[in-house]
């Protein structure tokens, strides 16, 4: 569990010095996404008030009790991590407040905030949430159409999980998209009952989350609550599923996470989606043949049996590294290299060594020679 970190008295007469900000693992200001690893509380205190216009928050639940759940058929155990352990009910709760009163000062005045949770951690944060002043505007139930069973079979099916969306006082005048909703909904006023499917197969190609949320859900949250270019914070990033609605979205976004893990994960899924490849292949028809000798080939059929590829000497093999600019959106340098290593050191040795780069692109290519029957 992420604590806040206490600061020690500061003498009277001395000025006190602000947080701060660690630099970030990840800045793409372009598209206005960045990512800071480390805890959120002590990254949130560094942040300047009034800055964020919504926050989406899928804190711990609390859950890692060494129980047992089914997942895809098989028992598998409940514990996800340290970070999901509990506590105690009075401990849990003072993080709450920790976290809520943190996302509560860098909210701009008619800000929202959405959190995440089940019942082991939901009322705790709807109680924190009135004991910090904030007015609290709707809770959603999101139904999961097809929730594991209950294996001691002694409870109802878990299917839903709670979302309460709260404006930062009493005072905010907060943002509703209202008939985009009803649009959404059919042409009548959506409920706050929604059923969303989990994530899809595609959304977890780069890696698992065990509390991942869908990219639809977190895109009815956005696109309800918050305006283009307005800035989104999630506090416990997970697996980016926010970073990636809300730069589809045109948002900007700020995301923290505690775990390198988890972050290489939404740096993955965040990357995918800015990486665009034209890619041009030019075909240079030669002629294999011996040139001092005639071919028949009235007899051909044109095809040849590709299971007879030699598959262990290649005609010809190459290793490509493409260096991808950080505000020109292009390949600013290509090097044919053995290694990453090989080709970083070209990099620093060519003209384009003072460009930024974003991210660099590897392609291997492979000729082999089909061998006839």
């Amino acid at each position: 569990m992420r604590k806040a970190s206490s600061l020690s008295a500061v003498p009277s007469g001395e000025p006190v010095v602000a947080p701060q900000l660690p630099p970030p693992v990840f800045d793409d200001p372009k598209h206005h996404v960045r990512i800071y690893q480390g805890d959120c509380l002590e990254i949130l205190a560094a942040f300047p008030e009034n800055c964020v216009d919504l926050v989406f928050a899928d804190p711990p639940y609390f859950l890692s009790n060494n129980g047992i759940t089914c997942h895809a058929g098989r028992m598998v155990s409940v514990n996800k991590g340290d970070w999901d352990r509990s506590r105690g009910a009075d401990a849990n709760h003072e993080f709450n407040r920790a976290w809520l009163a943190a996302c509560q000062r860098v909210l701009k005045p008619n800000g929202t905030i959405w959190v995440s949770g089940t019942s082991h951690v939901i009322h705790s944060v709807g109680f924190a949430m009135q004991q910090l002043g904030f007015k609290l505007l709707n809770d959603i139930s999101w139904v999961k159409p097809n929730p594991p069973p209950n294996l001691s079979c002694r409870y109802f099916t878990h299917a839903t999980e709670t979302i309460i969306w709260a404006a930062k006082n009493n005072k905010s005048r907060h943002t509703f998209h209202y008939q985009l909703m009803k649009d959404m909904a059919g042409g009548r006023q959506m409920k706050s009952v929604w059923e969303v499917l989990p994530p899809s197969r595609e959304e977890k190609r780069f890696g698992k989350h065990p509390t991942q949320k869908p990219v639809a859900l977190l895109e009815r949250i956005i696109l309800a609550s918050s305006n283009e270019g307005e800035m989104v914070l999630d506090p416990f990033m997970g697996s980016g599923t926010t970073a990636v609605t809300a730069l589809r979205s045109s948002r900007s976004i700020v995301g923290i996470e505690l775990d390198d893990g988890f972050v290489s994960l939404t740096l993955s899924r965040i990357v995918c989606g800015l990486v665009f490849v034209s890619l041009s292949i030019d075909c240079l028809q030669i002629d294999l043949d011996p040139r001092a000798r005639s071919v028949d080939r009235s007899r051909c059929d044109g095809t040849r049996d590709m299971h007879a590829l030699n598959g262990e000497r290649p005609v010809r093999r190459e290793r490509s590294f493409y260096f991808v600019g950080t505000f020109r959106r292009e390949v600013v340098y290509s090097v044919a290299a053995e290694s990453i290593e090989e080709a970083v050191r070209k990099f620093n040795s060519s003209a384009q060594a003072a460009t930024e780069i974003l991210f660099v692109i590897k392609t291997e290519t492979e000729i082999y020679l089909a061998q006839g029957k």
